[in-house]
């Protein structure tokens, strides 16, 4: 550890008592924070991962009203699951939630420790640090995205990391030693919260920081840390159809045992439904959308009234007023009734 790393870790018991009185203040108000459990703490957490709080909030509400608890998840048709999570995108975690309740559902008893957590599908250390912290007490540290961001501003590492997982790595023993013991679960969401909030990525607000007399980065040259390399993007253009015919649209089914998007529908490639482009249609739009480190450009095509159909099982007319509770993909749900919109009025 550096000089600044242990002058952080003696002066631990003031930044605890900064923190916390400052998170008592100024935390959210958030459901999975007035009405704490094991269920509820798991959902919220699978569901923040790259989603913003605003953007999950309803989902949330609506999830935990239809299962309230692991056994009622665990009971529930993976179609079910797979329509309520639609809109949040990166539907693995769907599934991942799902087997998790399942599993959860099946086991003598309720793991409480981060190390009894680790196992269980989709359930990785932060996850676990995070469950078992909030929901058991467990003195375990939780390292995001905003915690690196907070601890290597404190301590002032400037030197770039190859990774995010590398800049984990690289922080969590200064987020275990500056954890405090008595209160582990306030103590991860109040160092989530102070990232989110104040000590944002682009814009850090050091004048409103509760811990601005810890910090070796407080000032203009804050923003610039954490650096962390970013993975080169690969690019692709995926040639979409739409077709609407009596009030129903055409989707593609992804098998089950999909490697991406399992159980979820979208609309058909070009090249599932036999169609040749450069005679038979026209672009009609353009989206773009990123998937982990590819970039696709998604373009879409209206299908001829007359262009005839491979025959296959994964193909699927929906009525359109079904969409909103079928297990569609959420991008491709809005770009359907935007573009169905359009094709009815023209």
């Amino acid at each position: 550890m550096t000089p600044v790393e242990r002058r952080l870790i003696a002066a631990a018991p003031k930044v605890r008592r900064s923190l916390l009185a400052w998170y008592g203040k100024h935390r959210r108000d958030l459901p999975w924070r007035a009405e704490v459990s094991p269920y509820r703490t798991v959902v919220s957490e699978l569901m923040l991962q790259q989603t913003q709080v605003a953007t999950m909030l309803p989902y949330f509400a609506r999830w935990v009203q239809r299962w309230p608890d692991f056994a009622s998840l665990a009971r529930a048709d993976s179609g079910e699951v797979l329509a309520a999570w639609a809109g949040l995108g990166y539907y693995r975690r769907a599934r991942l939630l799902h087997a998790l309740a399942k599993e959860i559902a099946a086991a003598p008893a309720l793991p409480r420790t981060a190390a009894e957590w680790i196992g269980f599908t989709g359930v990785g250390p932060y996850t676990a640090a995070a469950i078992a912290s909030i929901a058991f007490g467990d003195p375990v540290a939780v390292v995001d995205g905003n915690v690196v961001r907070v601890l290597t501003r404190l301590a002032g590492l400037k030197s770039p990391f190859a990774s995010s997982a590398v800049a984990v790595k690289r922080v969590t023993p200064l987020a275990g030693a500056l954890l405090d013991p008595r209160r582990p679960g306030d103590h991860n969401q109040a160092v989530m919260e102070l990232g989110a909030q104040v000590c944002r990525k682009a814009a850090p607000d050091c004048v409103r920081c509760p811990l601005a007399a810890h910090c070796a980065s407080r000032g203009p040259g804050a923003a610039a840390i954490p650096r962390i390399a970013r993975a080169k993007t690969r690019r692709a253009v995926v040639d979409r159809v739409l077709a609407v015919r009596r009030g129903k649209v055409l989707l593609r089914r992804h098998p089950s045992d999909a490697t991406r998007l399992a159980g979820l529908a979208e609309l058909p490639t070009a090249e599932s439904v036999g169609l040749k482009l450069e005679t038979d249609a026209k672009p009609h739009a353009i989206r773009r959308r990123s998937v982990t480190v590819t970039a696709y450009e998604e373009r879409i095509h209206l299908l001829p009234a007359k262009a005839r159909l491979p025959r296959s099982r994964d193909l699927i007319w929906v009525p359109i007023h079904d969409l909103p509770f079928s297990a569609v993909s959420g991008p491709h749900l809005r770009w359907i009734g935007e573009l169905a919109r359009n094709q009815t009025k023209g």
